[in-house]
């Protein structure tokens, strides 16, 4: 019997370059594929809209309009996020592969680290206007959906829900705004009516998108990177798969490596050991804030206010293409992970740890009641099997034996990088820790960002992106984990002319809010000064 060939995901910027060298059949079967699942009645099982609906609005199933519940199918906060998102990615392949002359076809996925992404920002056949497809120009299907049927948010009892979207609605990339609750439409096309060309709107996208890849600092003549390629970068190190799958896992292995001094209860600030997890969710949710309508913060420039596009929301993410080849991408960093911890056959979970539970961060899923443990035997639904078995997390650990894909080689992928010993740091670092951040009078998801002044000079440390509901306040489960937690790391720097950063840091460190409404809290050095004995008023400080 021989072993089925494995079908190699890859990176889209090598299917344009194909393209571009005259070999366009990959990438014209993509698009074929695309159109053709969009085109669909949205009530086949293959179509776009049925398969976008899966992960958020219109939610259907076991807990719909029910607040205790999170409104859709997809796992985040828990440790299903990774192995949820797995499956999802397979049943679209297979919707794919459903339309005639695609049986082949297999999702790309964008690789938001390469040097072509850092320096260019999003591949261009995700934010073209139009593709020629057998001699016609046709709208490009990578770069939006328009809805067939109207959407309303069921979990809200609010009769004007910021979450429902009319027929025809189509979705929104940064720096424009989707949303078309009765009580924000007006808001909407104002602000929209400030970005009228398409072609301006891409280059302020993939701005934004370059400013998260490359933000760093750089202090003493020594470059310190504070960007989102060196959080996929520093997610490979997380110690086991509980705290790498998700941001609540991740919280609390952070919170529980602090050494506090016994004498005054305060964190020890001189500990060598201990180093912040950086989980696999964290640069995902950057990428969605930063698609969907967050600037990266820097000192001279504000996020846009009122740019709040459709991947920056759960709710409508997965309705926009471009979902589906970014999470391709943190599928294959998850592999990398895997590969790097010889974990390719075989997860292992922390019982009873949080993240895992249905009712941490977002609340129980379909097929999950309130309090219930999740484990690698949770099923994953909706995704099937078989006729009558849900797969589960043990069903698709390994994507090459189980799923039949694998992934080509792309940025990160080089052996020699992932079990090269540890580089030193180009400074000793400090952690950090902001907390008791209260989500629940927030609109939507925002960002929380970290600076030091450094004679005179204001320095981006670090910025957290947080998906969140555009309103928590009708959310049952939402009102029982308000807390969002960051951390950063503050380099300590030895050269004299900075000791008193050393000596005294809560004057020169100064934490920012942003939410979709703009500037919500921050702090200044001299707010900051008694940080630990009066917390400003929003959120805790403190470095350790």
């Amino acid at each position: 019997m021989t072993t089925p060939k494995l079908k190699t995901r890859r990176s889209l910027i090598d299917l344009q370059i194909d393209y571009t060298n005259g070999v366009k059949e990959p990438l014209e079967n993509l698009m074929r594929a695309w159109k053709g699942i969009k085109e669909l009645d949205y009530t086949d099982d293959n179509s776009f809209f049925k398969i976008g609906g899966y992960h958020g609005e219109p939610f259907r199933g076991g807990g719909w309009g029910n607040a205790s519940y999170w409104g859709g199918y997809c796992n985040h906060g828990n440790i299903l996020f990774p192995t949820w998102h797995r499956v999802y990615l397979l049943r679209l392949e297979q919707a794919l592969q459903s339309i005639p002359g695609c049986e082949d076809v297999v999702l790309p996925y964008w690789d938001e680290t390469d040097e072509s992404s850092i320096l260019y920002g999003i591949p261009s056949c995700l934010t073209d206007e139009s593709f020629i497809l057998d001699d016609k120009t046709i709208d490009n299907p990578l770069r939006s959906f328009i809805f067939p049927r109207n959407i309303t948010d069921n979990i809200s009892p609010d009769p004007q829900a910021d979450y429902s979207k009319p027929k025809d609605y189509e979705t929104k990339r940064y720096p424009l705004s989707g949303l078309m609750g009765p009580n924000d439409i007006a808001a909407t096309l104002a602000h929209n009516a400030l970005f009228p060309k398409c072609e301006d709107n891409v280059k302020i996208l993939n701005n934004n998108i370059k400013d998260w890849l490359n933000s760093h600092i750089v202090v003493d003549k020594v470059t310190i990177p504070t960007n989102l390629v060196q959080k996929f970068k520093d997610c490979l190190d997380a110690p086991n798969y509980t705290v790498f799958s998700n941001t609540s896992s991740a919280a609390q292995w952070n919170e529980d490596r602090q050494t506090i001094d016994p004498a005054t209860g305060k964190p020890i600030t001189n500990d060598p050991n201990f180093k912040a997890v950086v989980p696999l969710e964290s640069p995902h949710n950057s990428i969605h804030l930063a698609v969907g309508g967050c600037d990266i913060p820097v000192y001279n420039q504000s996020p846009i206010p009122g740019a709040n596009g459709d991947m920056g929301e759960n709710d409508t993410a997965a309705f926009d293409p471009i979902f589906y080849f970014h999470h391709c991408n943190i599928d294959r960093v998850f592999w990398l992970w895997q590969k790097k911890n010889g974990a390719t056959d075989e997860l292992e979970i922390i019982p009873e740890y949080p993240g895992t539970n249905t009712i941490d961060n977002q609340g129980p899923t379909p097929g999950f009641a309130p309090n219930t443990w999740l484990t690698l035997d949770s099923p994953l639904e909706p995704f099937k099997k078989n006729e009558t078995d849900y797969y589960n997390s043990k069903d698709c650990i390994n994507i090459e034996t189980q799923l039949g894909y694998t992934y080509s080689q792309g940025s990160m992928d080089d052996h020699a990088t992932l079990f090269m010993a540890k580089k030193q740091e180009p400074f000793p670092s400090k952690i950090i820790k902001v907390s008791k951040i209260n989500k629940a009078p927030i609109r939507g998801s925002f960002t929380v960002s970290a600076f030091m002044n450094v004679n005179g000079e204001k320095l981006h440390l670090g910025t957290e992106a947080i998906l969140s509901r555009w309103n928590s306040q009708f959310c049952a489960n939402c009102q029982t984990h308000l807390e969002v937690k960051a951390f950063f790391k503050l380099p300590v720097i030895e050269n004299k002319l900075f000791s008193a950063l050393n000596e005294n840091p809560y004057e020169h460190v100064e934490i920012e809010i942003h939410g979709r409404d703009g500037f919500i809290n921050g702090t200044n050095k001299t707010k900051l000064l008694n940080a630990l004995e009066k917390p400003v008023t929003g959120f805790h400080l403190e470095i350790i």
